[in-house]
């Protein structure tokens, strides 16, 4: 069997790590090819059934990688004899030729959400969510299979159009994030102080408005004793809020906004953590909360969904539109040191229900069955 993967959109973390792990877990099946196209910054592993392919288009720009996948892919999919395209991002711009089966999933979920969509400001961005809202249901109605990586999403397709074939399947959580992988040192820009960790970069829909407002909250003592540390990409507009937020409040000695962080010094992060938070309320499948689930403390969430799909009773909830909720709940999982145990010793057990190898594995036999 001959598989082609149009990965010119993976071009960030997420896109990229699922890829990575994707074709790091081949099958023990030999009698398959597989082509890729992919950004070069995308190493891949070192396999012969695998072959990078390359184009002369500037596919980075979304514009003219439509024509390509319109016009020339084709091309390439009857040279190369294929028989299933798989597009990961979610959109299949390409008319295969006959005999080809088609292999899509759905992993964005903002197109889908108006309350986010809404508070996107007029201009490109908005249209793009307009526009990549009909192409993926097109994609997604069109397509051999769909792979869905919650439950949760299949559910917001399904309402909406009838896909062909399904299959859930979650990401998996690297080992190097899973407690018992040995000690960490303690990263350089996270304080010496005891500290609560909330990992995402800066969007209205991740809500570290709300969860500085909420950490304000907290009584003095707590405050005190625990810094505030915000991980992640901090140079749009809503990290400018956030930052105003914490000069107005005079948080700037205990909230610490560290940016972004390599992804490799994450799991230490996690690990040295006293609790970790994750508020976000638009998620198709919520890596990041994942991830903080191997490091063994306790972890509080956002309750909107997909979020209790993934932690079940492993996490404390909260409404993350809610400052006072966010705050009661940070309280009692922090004057309990019970509380703040079982939490971890459960979300370390969760953690390991999500596993690349097990993701592969069900990916790869679904579409080999093709």
């Amino acid at each position: 069997m001959n598989i082609l993967i149009n990965a010119h959109s993976a071009r960030l973390g997420g896109g990229q790590t699922y890829l990575i792990n994707l074709l790091k877990h081949l099958p023990d099946e030999n009698e398959f090819k597989l082509f890729v196209y992919a950004p070069a910054s995308l190493e891949l592993p070192a396999d012969p059934r695998i072959e990078r392919l390359t184009t002369a288009w500037p596919t980075t720009n979304p514009l003219t990688r439509f024509v390509w996948e319109r016009f020339v892919l084709p091309g390439v999919l009857r040279k190369l004899d294929i028989d299933v395209l798989f597009c990961p991002g979610g959109v299949i711009g390409t008319t295969p030729p006959t005999g080809c089966r088609t292999v899509t999933m759905f992993r964005n979920m903002i197109p889908f959400d108006m309350r986010v969509r809404r508070a996107v400001p007029y201009g490109l961005q908005r249209v793009r969510n307009w526009l990549l809202e009909r192409v993926m249901l097109r994609s997604m109605a069109g397509a051999d299979l769909v792979i869905f990586i919650s439950d949760f999403a299949r559910g917001v397709i399904e309402s909406r159009i009838t896909v062909r074939q399904h299959a859930t399947i979650p990401h998996g959580v690297p080992d190097l994030f899973k407690a018992g992988t040995g000690a960490q040192p303690r990263p350089l820009f996270v304080p010496q102080d005891e500290y609560l960790l909330y990992v995402s970069r800066f969007d209205v829909y991740k809500h570290h408005y709300e969860v500085v407002s909420g950490y304000a909250r907290l009584p003095q003592p707590l405050r005190e004793r625990y810094k505030l540390v915000l991980v992640g990409e901090a140079d749009s507009p809503e990290a400018g809020r956030v930052q105003a937020l914490i000069d107005t409040l005079q948080l700037n000695d205990r909230v610490v906004v560290a940016g972004a962080a390599k992804y490799q010094e994450l799991p230490a992060a996690y690990r040295h953590a006293a609790l970790i938070l994750f508020a976000s309320s638009c998620e198709n499948c919520p890596n990041i909360l994942l991830e903080a689930l191997g490091a063994g403390r306790p972890v509080l969430s956002s309750s909107v969904d997909p979020m209790p799909e993934f932690g079940a009773d492993a996490v404390a909830y909260f409404d993350p539109r809610d400052p006072d909720q966010i705050s009661e709940t940070m309280q009692k999982v922090l004057t309990s040191p019970d509380r703040g145990e079982e939490l971890g010793r459960k979300a370390a057990a969760r953690s390991r229900r999500y596993d690349w190898k097990v993701t592969a594995a069900s990916t790869w036999r679904r579409i080999l069955a093709l």
